[in-house]
């Protein structure tokens, strides 16, 4: 499971590059928070999660590292899209639905992830 974050954090590597170059050439800065959430979230935090499933592959490969990998990757585009229509003009309840929908899903994905590390990462299978 671990290269499968590593390509996935490549691609918000890209999109948060290309993000901040679309802020540079419009002069469009009020994205600053989506633009840093892609690329920490997005590129740091998810590639920083598939190298410890590349060190710990149990943990990876786990059910509970399988259920975290489809919440973290369903619910963080969510919350990101929705991050983005705070500044366009949709209605409330869409807004809503991918802000909160996806920031729960992140977040639940971020608890599973920490438990995940408690049940299934030992110091004696880093050798």
């Amino acid at each position: 499971m671990g290269a499968k974050w590593i390509k996935i954090a490549a691609l918000y590597f890209i999109i948060g590059i290309g993000f901040g170059l679309f802020m540079l050439y419009t002069i469009q800065l009020q994205w600053g928070a989506t633009h840093a959430h892609i690329n920490v979230v997005g590129w740091l935090s998810t590639g920083l999660i598939g190298v410890i499933y590349s060190v710990y592959p149990k943990a990876g490969n786990s059910q509970l590292g399988k259920l975290q990998f489809w919440l973290h990757q369903i619910g963080l585009p969510f919350l990101l899209i929705g991050m983005m229509m705070i500044y366009l003009d949709v209605p409330l309840i869409v807004l809503e639905i991918f802000v909160s929908g996806g920031g729960v899903a992140f977040l639940i994905s971020v608890v599973l992830f920490i438990i995940n590390l408690f049940q299934n990462v030992h110091a004696s299978e880093s050798k």
